[in-house]
């Protein structure tokens, strides 16, 4: 581990997130305390990717990655700070890579869905958490990974794939979250084929409208 002070490295936009092998994830209830806490991490180790800013309802994002010591020294750093607001975590020391595709916005989207899988999740780490448990523990397709802003904070992940491929994903989801972070998962075998079109498209309803972003 580092004991000197590092650069977060900037990432241009049109540079793809890359993150390997570790990935933390921390979610904070007041903004400034999770600034104070990611300026400890950033302290702490010296990691690749340094993430942070504030997501609806007022909550506030720390996204890490890079080697594993290093990205777990650095969110002990985080939990030691501001203890009181982290609302929740995660740590994945070999995160998928489907799993960071989708945090850039990547959707995945395929001509038929035999199944579809949804898991809503009451923080983003647990969503986070259930999309990678999701996608390495059974043969399905990440769709999407939806988190926080027009959610009211929530998580959304979606999976396809075949119906009992989906479900074995859900049931390994299901064991992986603790009560107090699940919403719902729902299987949807043979989704009709208007609603498929839709989720295609957007999951958001204001993108069939063409509303303009908030």
């Amino acid at each position: 581990m580092s004991d000197t002070p590092t650069t977060p490295r900037a990432l241009p936009e049109s540079t793809p997130l890359v993150i390997e092998p570790a990935l933390a994830l921390l979610e904070f209830s007041s903004i400034a305390a999770g600034i104070l806490a990611a300026d400890a991490m950033v302290k702490r180790a010296t990691l690749d990717v340094v993430q942070a800013g504030t997501v609806q309802p007022g909550r506030f994002l720390v996204l890490l990655g890079g080697a594993v010591g290093e990205v777990e020294e650095s969110l002990k750093a985080g939990k030691e700070t501001a203890p009181d607001t982290l609302t929740d975590h995660i740590f994945l020391p070999g995160v998928h890579e489907d799993v960071v595709r989708a945090l850039t916005a990547g959707r995945v989207l395929t001509p038929e869905h035999d199944a579809l899988g949804i898991v809503e999740t009451v923080s983003v780490p647990a969503a986070i958490h259930a999309a990678d448990k999701g996608v390495k523990g059974a043969e399905v397709t990440l769709m999407e990974i939806r988190l926080a802003d027009g959610l009211g904070g929530k998580g959304l992940v979606f999976f396809t794939g075949l119906v009992s491929d989906v479900e074995a994903a859900l049931e390994i989801t299901d064991a992986a979250l603790e009560i107090h972070l699940k919403v719902r998962q729902v299987v949807i075998p043979q989704i009709h084929e208007d609603i498929a079109k839709v989720i295609r498209r957007s999951t958001q309803f204001g993108v069939h409208l063409g509303w303009k972003p908030a």
